[in-house]
């Protein structure tokens, strides 16, 4: 009786994943199935999981116009640098908290984690960024939110997690902080590594906000997203679209989903490489000695 409850709860759990995989992976078929459908399907709105007329128009259309090519490769460029530097000071913050004798360190801990409820808005940080000169530069995509705490946390509690005992073993032999963090903490922390540089690379990929309200003018510097955004919005006004040169309805909803892949599709060959260590990284920080 027992064993087929277990059954029972098993094919039940079987039952919610299979629902939870079809209402993620039959928008993106659908998505993907508008790119390669050709305009008169796309018009008369017979295009499902599955396309209908393929074509290859609705890409080549897309690579034809300059702007694209040049934005997704700004995108890659700035995901790189944006996530390796986020990365970077996310290690050198953590790892400080490692020495119980770092001078105030509840302090600082508490600081840190005060901007994670507090905000200055938009207008004063805006004001606040034009002083700076970071308006219509690229930099305001990188430097303001180069560290975040969420993930600082996740980084100091795997550091936690890591004996005291091996530090000051290291520390006994004469090595240095930054030996102990290159040889030691880094070594030890791949798996937390990749899961929060991974968490960085996703959020600067898919990030348009920053550029659409700091960058009003530097157009030639907009990330793929934004300009997926404005190609959303466009549809939506007969000035953007007229401006922006878009074409009939049926070929412009197929550039629109063909944009789409081309920005999803960078990103998502990334996550098989790094989807091993997600679990890990995610978690091991919550283990003591």
């Amino acid at each position: 009786m027992q064993h087929n409850k277990s059954k029972i709860g098993d094919a039940f759990i079987i039952l919610i994943f299979i629902i939870l995989i079809l209402v993620c992976i039959l928008p993106m078929m659908n998505v993907f199935s508008r790119a390669l459908s050709s305009a008169p399907y796309l018009i008369r709105g017979e295009v499902g999981i599955f396309p209908r007329g393929i074509t290859m128009q609705n890409f080549e259309l897309v690579w034809s116009d300059a702007k694209y090519p040049r934005s997704l490769a700004w995108t890659a460029i700035l995901t790189l640098i944006a996530a390796t530097l986020s990365l970077t000071l996310t290690i050198m913050c953590a790892f400080p908290f490692v020495y119980k004798q770092l001078k105030a360190r509840k302090t600082i801990n508490f600081l840190l984690i005060f901007t994670m409820y507090f905000g200055a808005g938009t207008i004063p940080t805006f004001l606040l960024y034009r002083t700076l000169g970071l308006i219509d530069n690229p930099l305001v995509m990188i430097i303001p939110n180069a560290l975040s705490i969420f993930n600082f946390i996740l980084m100091r509690s795997f550091f936690y997690g890591i004996p005291d005992s091996i530090r000051e073993s290291a520390e006994i032999d004469g090595a240095g902080p930054f030996k102990v963090l290159t040889l030691i903490y880094l070594p030890l922390s791949k798996a937390s590594l990749a899961t929060i540089f991974l968490f960085y690379a996703v959020g600067r990929w898919n990030g348009y906000g920053d550029a659409l309200v700091f960058m009003p003018r530097a157009t030639e510097w907009y990330p793929i997203q934004l300009l997926l955004y404005n190609i959303q919005q466009g549809f939506q006004n007969v000035d953007v679209v007229t401006q922006e040169g878009f074409l009939p309805v049926g070929i412009g909803e197929g550039i629109k989903t063909a944009t789409i892949v081309i920005a999803t599709v960078p990103i998502l060959m990334i996550y098989p490489f790094l989807q091993k260590y997600f679990v890990a990284g995610a978690t091991m920080g919550a283990i003591k000695e």
